[in-house]
């Protein structure tokens, strides 16, 4: 009993695994119920597999044992040769029963673990998607990758290689100890007395491999990480000289997991060499009372042949279990940290009784709004309003809360308190997608994707036609170097749209927003970085999207926020200062100062490159 208590220590994160799979498993039903039959087959043909061989021992090679066929009286009537001919044809068509049913079964099974993990591995991917940006933000992209490929991949390998003939051998197990102790009781109970030594010896190992095995998971998750985020950032890595560092880094991990990977190999090598040694020790114990029985005349040879052989048989899935140990706790870590995620629950999620936003005009109130993060306050108890087609700007310092007030608006986060309405309606009243599809952002390092560009655009309105698509690019300034690309809007861009230049990639990032023909925009400091005629280019754009609709737009360049219904200055997460730009010149405060600070701060510049083309051209 303590044997079988401290087994069920090691269960729970298989069991947990499949509790979190059954929707997927029974979606496979008809496949697995067929193969599952396919299998007892298998079992039945295995039992019978040593059968032809007992009589051939007991009624043609040893006579002298002969006795009657029990439930086989045609046996009786039949000469040797004839016998002889029938068992070895019957040694024939159990073998290929076995092997035909053993095909269909295994087969089955892996067809049905493939359709499982591939359900399984979508669902993770769009749960992931749909994870909130605080959790993002906290988790390594490398380690989400890993999960959602080598993990869900492990998981079937082990399933199909490991688990299901495991499965097949410990139900042929079942069997054959059922066969052996109508046999004989006696030998039956001798052959199974090394059990409570076997159990012992696998739960404890298994214990000890299941551990370090998920540390290995962890630490190779760590890995991806780490190389992800160098990938990611190649061209600092190089710029700074880090190679060597971080190569250093990354060796540590690796050879930290290579050490973890030998102790596991250690400990389920120790395991399957324990196995072979008591599984020794049965059969010579067997053997030896067995071979006195036959001489008693208490069973006969081909008993005893029988015996011994599903003695071999029944001990395949004890050493299988020793040998698959490993890779059976390496799977199970894997499915825990699928599991794991996919137990991970949104902070931002549609709530009950949400419904489809209708189109908005886009009028936008924050009252008393308080944000936190991770204990530090963001934003504290903020009031404003903002009437349609208004332009907003958000300015001040920065960590002064201006990126969080938009994303709040966005519900990448909830307010702590207070709310945030549109047209008068809380944005928790509407389903996410239907609020964010409403909206429209440009960010200082738009994202583009390693796809054509006309699909990078259509990604605002993915239903949108080819003369919206062109369109949008006409707004953005974008068409005419778009025709002059190799392929044209067909032309397939790099990852990041490296292989555009930065205002050739804000531009098509203004025509995704513009393509969207959404009421509420933002924009999260468009220019920065631009030279001046990209950034003339863009800011015309910009102008002709923002047209007629509510804009939010964040920057520290106030020259560009000038003309602004109204314009914010944040600072400490509080609203200082409000107005129009010559209220806020004329408060004579923050704003003000700042304004006369970069005023003067241009001036000095323009000067400066004046008298550099003075000296030039001289």
């Amino acid at each position: 009993m303590q044997a079988l208590e401290q087994a069920k220590t090691t269960l729970p994160g298989l069991w947990r695994i499949v509790q979190k799979f059954l929707p997927q498993i029974r979606k496979q039903r008809a496949l697995l119920t067929v193969s599952f039959l396919a299998l007892l087959a298998e079992t039945l043909m295995r039992l019978l597999e040593p059968w032809p061989l007992k009589f051939i021992f007991d009624r043609i090679i040893l006579p002298g044992f002969r006795v009657d066929a029990a439930g086989l009286p045609w046996l009786n009537g039949l000469n040797p040769m004839t016998l002889l001919t029938v068992l070895a044809l019957a040694l024939v068509a159990i073998a290929f029963l076995r092997g035909a049913a053993a095909y269909s079964s295994t087969a089955g099974m892996a067809i049905a673990a493939t359709h499982v993990m591939t359900d399984i591995r979508g669902n993770l991917y769009s749960h992931l998607q749909r994870l909130s940006l605080g959790f993002h933000n906290k988790a390594k992209s490398g380690d989400l990758i890993t999960r959602v490929t080598y993990d869900i991949e492990r998981l079937r390998e082990v399933t199909v290689v490991a688990a299901l003939p495991l499965f097949t051998n410990l139900l042929t197990l079942v069997g054959m100890l059922g066969v052996m102790f109508w046999l004989n009781w006696e030998l039956a109970l001798i052959s199974m007395a090394i059990f409570p030594i076997f159990l012992l010896s696998t739960v404890r190992i298994s214990k000890k491999i299941q551990k370090v095995a998920r540390k290995q998971r962890k630490r190779e998750g760590a890995m991806a990480a780490v190389a992800a985020e160098a990938m990611g950032a190649i061209k600092v890595v190089q710029a700074l000289s880090l190679e060597d560092m971080l190569e250093r880094s990354f060796a540590n991990q690796n050879q930290e997991s290579l050490k973890e990977g030998a102790q596991a190999q250690r400990l389920s090598a120790g395991l399957e060499r324990t196995v072979e040694v008591l599984v020794a020790i049965a059969t010579a114990l067997v053997l030896w009372r067995g071979v006195q029985l036959v001489l008693q005349g208490a069973v006969t040879p081909g008993d005893l042949l029988v015996f011994t052989t599903y003695l071999k048989v029944a001990f395949k899935p004890m050493r299988q279990l020793a040998k698959y140990t490993g890779q059976i706790s390496k799977a199970t870590a894997s499915g825990e940290r699928i599991v794991d995620l996919l137990d991970t629950i949104p902070d931002v999620r549609d709530l009950r009784g949400a419904t489809d936003a209708p189109p908005f005009r886009g009028a936008v109130r924050f009252e008393r709004v308080t944000f936190a993060y991770e204990n530090k306050d963001i934003l504290q108890g903020l009031n404003f309003k903002v009437q349609p087609g208004q332009h907003v700007a958000l300015v001040g310092p920065s960590g002064g809360g201006k990126s969080t007030l938009v994303s709040l608006l966005l519900r990448f986060y909830d307010p702590m308190e207070g709310k945030i309405l549109i047209d008068g309606h809380d944005l928790r009243e509407y389903k996410l997608n239907s609020l964010r599809q409403q909206i429209s952002i440009v960010l200082q390092d738009s994202v583009l994707f390693a796809t054509s560009i006309r699909e990078n655009i259509a990604y605002g309105n993915l239903n949108a036609s080819e003369d919206e698509i062109i369109a949008a690019a006409k707004l953005a300034n974008a068409h005419d170097f778009i025709l002059k690309l190799p392929q044209g809007y067909d032309t397939v861009l790099a990852e990041r749209g490296a292989t555009l230049s930065g205002g050739q990639r804000q531009r098509i990032a203004i025509a995704r927003a513009a393509v969207r023909k959404s009421p509420i925009v933002i924009l999260d400091e468009p220019t920065t970085g631009l030279d001046n005629a990209s950034e003339q280019a863009v800011s015309e754009a910009l102008q002709r999207l923002t047209q007629g609709r509510t804009t939010f737009l964040i920057s520290h360049n106030l020259k560009a926020v000038e003309q602004a219904d109204q314009i914010l200055y944040l600072e400490g997460g509080q609203i200082l200062e409000r107005g129009t730009h010559s209220e806020l010149m004329a408060q004579d405060n923050k704003y003000a100062h700042l304004y006369r600070l970069q005023t003067v701060h241009e001036r000095a510049l323009q000067t400066l490159e004046l008298e550099k083309g003075k000296t030039h051209a001289a």
